[in-house]
C-alpha cells in the first residue's frame, strides 16, 4: 500500500508520522522543505522567536522513517481518480490513497490592495517579511532625529489579531522605555464584529479588550479595512489611516491547491469532507486540516486549529491503516483540549476542555507557554523556545534589542545543513 501526502504542515506531518509508525510507504510533497507551527508565527514577525524555531526540516523530521519519501515542489495538478500528483519536479502515483492537506491562505475577501499591500501571517514566509519590514521601520524611528511615526493598522480580532497586537504594544513600549524609540508607534486594530476572540466567552472578551487597552492599542468595533494603499488604510466607516503597515488577520480559505482537485469548494475554499473525512465520491481520497472543513457532532464544523489539523491527521493515518486491514475507517472523533490565545506579559486567555474552564492572566500565561511549546516539533525547537520565552521574560527588552541589532537569537545546536529550513524569501 503506497498514499501521497499533499502538505507537509501539521495535518500532512502527523499523517504522514502515523502512516510511516504503521509500516505504511509514504510520499509527502510540500513546496517547502519545511513543516511549520502556525501558532507561534506572530512571534518571529516580533522577534520573540527566530523562524527556525518554529519550521522544522521535514527531511530531519522523517529521517529515521524509511517508509517517507519527502518531495519538495510546488503542485501543479492533481488527478483524484487516479490519486496522481504532478508537482514541478515530477509525477507521482498512482497511490492507493491520496490526502490532501495543503492547509490555508490568507482570505482578502475582495479588499482592493490588500493582496499588494497588507501583511497577511499565515506563513513562516509572511512573518519573515513582516519582521524585516518592521525592523526597517523602527530602525528609522530610533534615529536620533527621527520625527516619524509608524501606524500599525491590524484587521481582524481573532486570535491572530489580539496576539499580533499585545507583542507589537510591548516591543513598542520596550523600545521606548529604553530610550530608543524616538519617532511614534502605536498600533490600531480594527474588528468588523462586536467583540474580540469571538469563540471565547464574555469574560475573555472583556479581558481580552481591557488588557489590550491598558497597552496602548486602540481597538474599533464595527468598522473593517474597505481598501489598502501603499501609504494608508481606508476604513469601512470612510475614514483614512495614513500606514504602510496593515496586518491582515480577518481570516482564511483553503489553500490554491483546492482549485487543481476539480472539486468544487465549500465554504471558506475548503473541501466538504464526510465524517471519516473522505472528501465524498472519492472513498480513497481525504483532506484534513484547515484544507478541509470538517464536521463536528453538532452539525456545523470544527475550527481551523493546529490541534484540529493534528489530530485529524493522525486519524487519517489510523483510517488508512483500517482500510490495509480491511476494516471501515471510523467518523473523526475530536478530543477538545480547548482554546488559548496569548495577550501579552502574564496576560492570556485560556478556555480548558469540552466545558470550558476558564483561566486568564498569569496562571493561562503559564499553560499558553507550556502547550505551545509542547506542541512544537521537536527537541532542539522545544528547547530554544523555552530558553528564549525565559530570556525574554527576565530581559523585558530582548526581543526589541533583537529587532534592531538582527541578531538571530537562537542556539547553534548542529552544523549539520539538514538541522536548518531553507528560509530563503
Amino acid at each position: 500500500m503506497s498514499v501521497i501526502v499533499a502538505g507537509g504542515g501539521m495535518a500532512g506531518a502527523a499523517c504522514a508520522a502515523e502512516l510511516a509508525k504503521n509500516g505504511i510507504d509514504v510520499t509527502l510533497i510540500d513546496r517547502h522543505d519545511y513543516t511549520q507551527f502556525q501558532p507561534l508565527l506572530y512571534q518571529v514577525a516580533t522577534s520573540q522567536l527566530p523562524a527556525e524555531d518554529i519550521a522544522r526540516p521535514l527531511a530531519r523530521m522523517f529521517r529515521d522513517r524509511a517508509q517517507v519519501t519527502v518531495v519538495t515542489g510546488e503542485v501543479t495538478a492533481i488527478d483524484v481518480d487516479t490519486r496522481t500528483v504532478t508537482t514541478d519536479t515530477g509525477t507521482f502515483g498512482p497511490a492507493d490513497q491520496l490526502v490532501l492537506a495543503a492547509g490555508s491562505q490568507a482570505n482578502f475577501f475582495g479588499v482592493p490592495g490588500a493582496a499588494e499591500h497588507a501583511f497577511p501571517l499565515y506563513t513562516v514566509r509572511d512573518a519573515e517579511l513582516l519582521r524585516r519590514h518592521l525592523r526597517d521601520r523602527l530602525r528609522e524611528l530610533s534615529k536620533p532625529d527621527s520625527d516619524g511615526a509608524l501606524t500599525v493598522v491590524i484587521c481582524g480580532g481573532g486570535a491572530t489579531g489580539v496576539e499580533i497586537a499585545g507583542a507589537l504594544a510591548e516591543l513598542f513600549r520596550a523600545l521606548r522605555d529604553d530610550g530608543k524609540l524616538v519617532g511614534q508607534a502605536t498600533v490600531r486594530l480594527v474588528e468588523l464584529g462586536k467583540v474580540l476572540l469571538a469563540p471565547f466567552t464574555d469574560r475573555s472578551h472583556h479581558y481580552a479588550l481591557g488588557k489590550l487597552t491598558t497597552m496602548g492599542v486602540d481597538v474599533t468595533f464595527g468598522v473593517a479595512v474597505s481598501s489598502v494603499d501603499i501609504d494608508s488604510a481606508t476604513l469601512s466607516d470612510g475614514s483614512t489611516v495614513a500606514t504602510d503597515t496593515v496586518i491582515w488577520a480577518g481570516g482564511i480559505s483553503g489553500a490554491s491547491l483546492v482549485a487543481l482537485t476539480g472539486i468544487t469548494p465549500g465554504r471558506g475554499g475548503r473541501l466538504d469532507v464526510s465524517a471519516d473525512l473522505t472528501v465524498p465520491g472519492h472513498p480513497d481520497v481525504f483532506a484534513i486540516g484547515d484544507v478541509a472543513n470538517v464536521p463536528d457532532p453538532a452539525g456545523g464544523t470544527f475550527p481551523q486549529l493546529g490541534s484540529v489539523a493534528q489530530q485529524s491527521g493522525a486519524w487519517v493515518g489510523k483510517n488508512i491503516r483500517a482500510l490495509r486491514d480491511g476494516k471501515t475507517p471510523a467518523p473523526f472523533h475530536y478530543h477538545d483540549k480547548g482554546i488559548m490565545a496569548m495577550i501579552g506579559r502574564n496576560a492570556a486567555v485560556a478556555e480548558v476542555g469540552r466545558h470550558r474552564h476558564q483561566l486568564e492572566g498569569p496562571f493561562a500565561f503559564a499553560a499558553w507557554l507550556g502547550l505551545h511549546g509542547a506542541l512544537l516539533s521537536g527537541f532542539h525547537e522545544k528547547g530554544d523556545a523555552l530558553m528564549n520565552w525565559a530570556d525574554d521574560y527576565i530581559h523585558h527588552a530582548r526581543a526589541a534589542d533583537l529587532e534592531l541589532e538582527e541578531s538571530v537569537g537562537r542556539i547553534a545546536w548542529s552544523d549539520d545543513a539538514s538541522d536548518r529550513p531553507n528560509l530563503e524569501l
